[in-house]
């Protein structure tokens, strides 16, 4: 009767509300559920709950969730298949109306491929597995890095770093993922966030008629910052180092700036930074920072209202989001020192 089903009056209704409100009843979901089929809540696996990305993700998720009355659960696979695996399975025990999810492996998908047969609406952030027919809501990485990468070029440099994760390789390393590119490139969708900015950083390169040194890409091969400091010292000892740096992520930008600070490098003077993904910190440091300004919470909101749509019987075909990443200038960026613009 409190949970809306069952056959009573409105006036015996109304009278046994007025008592479980004196008694301090709350619903029970779990039982509701088994009436119902929905327990009113949606479950989050995301690939590490401690970055600000996801942070402010799930932030737009629950807010979305709660202004339609359901309720979130929240999981972290620490980027590891198995833990995923694990927190998939948790989650549909827990009978989740639906999950999102950033996949860990974009070619193992099979218990999200049983999880979306077994009848649970699925959907992607920030990543699109192979063969999973579910809705996902991704950004532009590869305009977005190559739209950095030439406002660097813009301002006249050309010996421009990228420090990335590149952790989950397209191929064995970046000198195959080179040679793959310049004869077949892949399609972006195929790949990891990480590999899509590397693919937009070589585009801005051949579209600008500048040659590749391989020298200058960095692939930290972690979300560490520790790796990062160590990556952006090896990069800026080069005895021809770069003029200008790109960083892939924001833990990517947290390890670069704390070695460059260490280094004694001013910037813009000394070197010129673009990061992409604009955290808050980026306001305050030094000249400020430009930076591509990942959409965080239109994503999670996005994915929220996908599943929630889903949930509630959308049988529209796939739907798959990609979302602008605005280039928010600051002042982080000018000519390299003796070089005018070109």
């Amino acid at each position: 009767m409190l949970g809306g089903y069952g056959y009573s009056s409105e006036a015996i209704r109304e009278r046994v509300r007025e008592a479980a409100a004196g008694l301090g009843y709350r619903p029970n979901r779990l039982a509701r559920g088994l009436i119902t089929g929905r327990t009113q809540t949606i479950g989050v696996v995301a690939a590490d709950i401690e970055s600000a990305f996801y942070a402010s993700a799930i932030r737009s998720v629950g807010d979305v969730a709660r202004s339609h009355g359901f309720g979130v659960i929240v999981t972290n696979s620490d980027e590891n298949l198995q833990l995923e695996r694990e927190a998939v399975q948790l989650l549909m025990e827990k009978r989740v109306d639906g999950i999102i999810v950033s996949p860990s492996d974009l070619n193992r998908p099979k218990h999200l491929i049983d999880a979306a047969a077994a009848g649970c609406p699925i959907v992607q952030i920030d990543r699109v597995a192979r063969g999973l027919e579910a809705d996902s809501v991704t950004v532009d990485n590869v305009g977005a890095a190559g739209q950095c990468v030439e406002r660097l070029i813009a301002a006249g440099h050309r010996r421009i770093g990228f420090l990335a994760e590149l952790e989950i390789g397209y191929l064995a390393d970046v000198a195959s993922f080179l040679k793959l590119v310049a004869t077949a490139p892949p399609e972006p969708h195929t790949l990891y966030p990480s590999w899509q900015r590397l693919l937009g950083y070589l585009g801005a390169h051949r579209a600008a008629g500048l040659a590749i040194d391989p020298r200058l890409i960095r692939r930290v091969g972690a979300y560490s910052v520790a790796a990062a400091r160590a990556a952006t010292r090896d990069l800026l000892s080069q005895a021809r180092r770069p003029t200008a740096l790109f960083t892939g992520d924001g833990t990517m930008s947290v390890g670069a700036l704390e070695t460059i600070t260490a280094l004694g490098l001013a910037i813009p003077a000394e070197l010129s930074l673009i990061c992409f993904d604009d955290l808050d910190w980026m306001k305050f440091v030094g000249p400020g920072i430009t930076a591509a300004s990942q959409p965080v919470h239109e994503m999670g909101r996005a994915a929220a209202e996908l599943i929630l749509s889903r949930i509630n019987g959308d049988a529209a075909p796939v739907h798959r989001i990609v979302l602008p990443v605005p280039l928010t200038e600051r002042r982080s960026v000018e000519p390299p020192a003796g070089e005018p613009p070109t």
